[in-house]
C-alpha cells in the first residue's frame, strides 16, 4: 500500500545581523508577536506588522485608544518603532477611517510648528497640494498647530486644526518588515 505524500511548507529564518535581521530584532523589542503576509505575484516576501496592527500597502498602522497631546502621542509612537500618521494617498486614509471611531478624534503626523500655514509630516514627507484633506474652512486658527482627523457630518472624515496641548487619540505608522 502506497502511502500518499502531502504538501508542506516550512518556512525557516536565520536571524543574521544584516539590516533585515537588525530592523526585526528592534521590532521584537516592542512586539512580542508579528504577522506576516505572503506579498508579491512573481517573487513571493513576507510582509510583517505586529499582530495587533493594521497592514495596507507597505505600511503597518495602530490606533490607539489612549488619549495624549500630540508630542506625547507621537512619542508613543516612536517608542514603538512608527510615528504618527502620514497619509500620502486617499486610498490610504479611506482604508484607516473603516478603522476609527467617528466619536474620535485621532492626532496625525502634520504640524505647523511656526503658525504661518507651513504644515510639515513628521517624516519629512513633502505635504502635497494633491494630498489634502482639510475640513470646509480649515485649517482656521494659526494658533491651531496640530493636525487632526475627525468625522463631521454631514461632510464625514476630514483633517481640522487643533491646539496641540488638547488629548486625541492617535494613529502610528510604521513601515512593513519585508521578509
Amino acid at each position: 500500500m502506497m502511502q500518499e505524500l502531502q504538501p508542506q511548507s516550512t518556512v525557516t529564518y536565520r536571524f543574521t545581523y544584516d539590516k533585515t535581521g537588525k530592523m526585526l530584532s528592534e521590532l521584537h523589542s516592542y512586539h512580542s508577536s508579528l504577522i506576516c503576509f505572503s506579498e508579491g505575484t512573481k517573487v513571493t516576501a513576507w510582509g510583517c506588522c505586529p499582530a495587533s496592527w493594521k497592514s495596507f500597502d507597505s505600511s503597518c498602522y495602530f490606533i490607539s485608544g489612549e488619549k495624549n497631546v500630540w508630542s506625547k502621542s507621537e512619542q508613543n509612537c516612536v517608542e514603538m518603532g512608527a510615528h504618527l500618521v502620514v497619509f500620502n494617498t486617499e486610498a490610504e486614509q479611506n482604508f484607516i477611517v473603516q478603522h476609527l471611531n467617528e466619536s474620535f478624534s485621532y492626532f496625525l503626523g502634520l504640524s505647523d510648528p511656526q503658525g504661518n500655514n507651513n504644515w510639515q509630516w513628521i517624516d519629512k514627507t513633502p505635504f502635497k497640494k494633491n494630498v489634502r484633506f482639510w475640513h470646509p474652512n480649515e485649517p482656521s486658527h494659526s494658533v491651531e498647530k496640530c493636525a487632526s482627523i475627525v468625522f463631521w457630518k454631514p461632510t464625514g472624515w476630514g483633517w481640522n486644526d487643533v491646539f496641540c496641548e488638547t488629548s486625541r487619540n492617535s494613529i502610528c505608522e510604521m513601515n512593513k518588515i519585508y521578509l
